[in-house]
This record gives C-alpha cells, structure tokens and sequence, in this order.
C-alpha cells in the first residue's frame, strides 16, 4: 500500500504480536511524526535489550547476567520453586509480594497447534533443577487456559515420580467481578477451590 521504507515498517511492526495490519499502520506514522530523538532514543533501547539482555542460566528468566536478581538472592526459599510460562509471569507474581522462593521459567506452553511440544519448554531443565533434593515443593503457575491446563497435567505427570510435593495456583472468581458474568469453568473452579472461613 505504501512505498518502501514506510511499509516495510508496517510490515515489520505487524509482525509483533498483539499489533494488528491497523495498529502496525498507526504506530508506523506515529513514529514518522515523532521527534527524531525520541525515536533514536527507542531504537537505541531496542538495540540494547538485544545485546545485553540473555536468559538466567538458572531459571531462564530474562537477565543482564548469566544468573537473574532473584537466583543470586541469598534470602530467598530455595526449597520453593514456581514454575510459569514467561518471564512476564514472574514480574507480575513479584508484584504481590507473597512469594519468597525462586521460579523457572518454561518459556511458553505446550500448543500442538504452533508446533510447541514438551521438548521446545525448558521441562528437562526443571527435572535436573530437583536432582539435588533441596526442592520440597513445586508451584505449578501456569496460565489458565488451554495450552497452561495441558502444561500443568503434563508437568504434574513428569514430576509425580519425584516424590515432591506438587501444588497448583487456586483459580476462581477475581475480586469485584458478579457472579453472572463468570464462565462455567472459573465458577466451577472457584468452587473446587473454596476454603473454609470459620
């Protein structure tokens, strides 16, 4: 639609996930408009999230060094792991700050559709990980959807003959959501999950 540098932009901007052929177009001409050196600023940052930035050689969350913050922290529960999908996931469980031990990031989750299997995760990793005994329990954090129910059925599979302990993220009803609104499968959750509170 447009010529050469400008829709090779869209193109490329397209090809990130979540932007769409419309938003790829929008950003495109917002970068146009855009102040030169805001933009040489966002180029630069781009280039160097690509050089500096790799995977713990740990639990392959995202890093500047060879092992993540949370691996190098002394203070926290190494018999505690929690397994997620990206490293996204464990920004987001940091932010509530009731978790103390350490992760593993999988690196996605088991999708037979995009070609992702139990071998393209960071699976035998985790398996190797529990070798040394100091694990006492796994928490399976994977997201609640399809592709992370059928993680987690394999995870629980392939760790059950560990013989540690291995637990699930409670799923249910967020907190000022309606009854009405909710899917059967998170009601239907909400209900398994229910605690006593007397």
């Amino acid at each position: 639609m447009y010529e050469g540098a400008v829709q090779d932009l869209i193109d490329e901007l397209g090809r990130l996930p979540g932007i769409g052929p419309k938003s790829a177009q929008r950003v495109a001409f917002h970068i146009l408009e855009a102040d030169a050196a805001d933009m040489k600023r966002l180029a630069e940052a781009i280039r160097t999230v690509k050089e500096k930035v790799q995977f713990c050689e740990i639990c392959f969350n995202v890093s500047e060094e060879s092992r993540c913050r949370i691996c190098q922290d002394e203070r926290r529960d190494a018999s505690l792991i929690c397994v997620v999908e990206e490293s996204k996931d464990v920004m987001a469980i940091e932010r509530t700050r009731s978790f103390r031990g350490r992760y593993h990031v999988l690196g996605g989750a088991i999708n037979p559709i995009a070609g992702i299997g139990p071998d393209q995760l960071h699976i035998r990793e985790l398996l190797t990980r529990l070798s040394d005994e100091t694990v006492q329990e796994v928490i399976i954090a994977t997201d609640p959807n399809l592709e992370g129910e059928a993680t987690a059925t394999y995870l629980v599979r392939m760790l059950s003959a560990v013989g540690i302990t291995i637990t699930r993220l409670a799923s249910g009803l967020p907190v000022g959501g309606d009854l009405e609104y909710a899917d059967d499968v998170t009601l239907g959750r909400a209900f398994e999950g229910r605690r006593s509170v007397s």
